[in-house]
């Protein structure tokens, strides 16, 4: 029977190009996640952090109900130190451990990461990574969060969250990003430092 090894060849080229283009079909994102998040008109300041304005629709009720919702937070130092001082009053706690408290908190306050996501698997951290930059695009930070998981929040949803120490700089605005590479989907924010006090 006659062969024809130039016709095998491009069959196998043929095959091997099918499968790779089927391998990068599927490591794209399909559905809401491809068509990136819903931007506001002008950014919006956020119900519980004074200093964080949503760029992207983050906590919504609808984020919360399609397992999207991821809330920014911060608190600066003069927040957290004005915390520690209120519950050394309530706790009458001894000098020593008012001092440890005190050493604790970040230079710079900390940021506060909240996600609501559907099933223990999407509300695992280390899908996370966080960016923040300047105005003029200057990245300033950036952090691939530790693993952690959440905790059932309710219906099909698991919530988690995370304190991350932020450095001390000079008050500004900054932009904050917030990549989930189980969503494929990116959040943005604007961060506002407020002056040292």
């Amino acid at each position: 029977m006659p062969t024809f090894p130039h016709v095998a060849r491009h069959a196998v080229a043929f095959l091997a190009l099918s499968l790779c283009t089927a391998s990068i079909a599927l490591a794209q994102p399909t559905g809401k996640a491809a068509k990136g998040r819903k931007r506001y008109t002008f950014a919006q300041k956020d119900a519980v952090s004074p200093y964080v304005q949503n760029v992207t629709k983050n906590t919504d009720e609808e984020q919360d109900v399609d397992g999207s919702f991821t809330r920014l937070g911060y608190r600066s130092y003069t927040d957290m130190l004005t915390e520690v001082e209120a519950l050394r009053k309530l706790k009458d706690w001894a000098d020593s451990t008012y001092q440890r408290r005190v050493t604790a908190i970040p230079p710079g306050g900390a940021l506060f990461i909240t996600i609501h996501r559907q099933g223990p698997s999407s509300a695992e951290l280390s899908n996370l990574t966080l960016t923040v930059t300047s105005k003029d695009g200057k990245e300033v930070f950036a952090q691939t969060l530790a693993p952690g998981s959440g905790r059932f929040f309710g219906r099909d949803l698991y919530q988690a969250q995370r304190m991350i120490p932020f450095p001390k700089m000079d008050a500004q605005e900054l932009n904050v990003s917030i990549r989930d590479a189980k969503l494929y989907q990116t959040f943005d924010y604007v961060l506002t430092l407020p002056a040292a006090q």
